[in-house]
């Protein structure tokens, strides 16, 4: 018997940003990092911070700050890089910190709103008095 995907629980991983709670798939989150130097990269994109060696691998960094218009932090965030993994390919993001691992159904993301026009978000999530929106950070990278 087939089981309705549209209740199937996932894992969230949570964290913080300017203030407000975004979430993404727990299985595109190949681990969270202490920042760590990053070299800068020429006539990079003003959001991109540059790159990083990660046992290797070079992965591009991408400042969710700078990309959403937001100001710099002011040093009271333990910033962090959420190093994502789209296919074989990785891509860093800096955020402020990590919130928490939830598990949801799938029945309870809201969709995202028309007026939102922003092809990253992909629901939203009403969690105990505060509202989470749900990330597809691939559409960033």
């Amino acid at each position: 018997m087939a089981s309705d995907s549209s209740h199937a629980d996932i894992q969230m991983v949570t964290f913080y940003l300017d203030r407000e709670e975004y979430g993404v798939d727990v299985m595109a989150v190949r681990e969270i990092i202490n920042m760590t130097e990053i070299t800068k990269m020429a006539n990079a994109p003003s959001h991109v911070e540059g790159i990083i060696n990660l046992r290797g691998q070079i992965v591009p960094i991408v400042s969710l700050r700078k990309r959403f218009g937001l100001p710099e932090a002011d040093g009271g965030f333990l910033n962090c890089i959420a190093v994502m993994d789209f296919g074989g390919e990785l891509s860093g993001f800096i955020i402020d910190e990590v919130s928490d691992v939830i598990r949801v159904s799938r029945s309870e993301i809201l969709p995202p709103l028309d007026v939102a026009g922003q092809p990253w978000i992909e629901g939203i999530l009403s969690l105990d008095q505060r509202l989470v929106i749900l990330m597809n950070l691939e559409h960033l990278a």
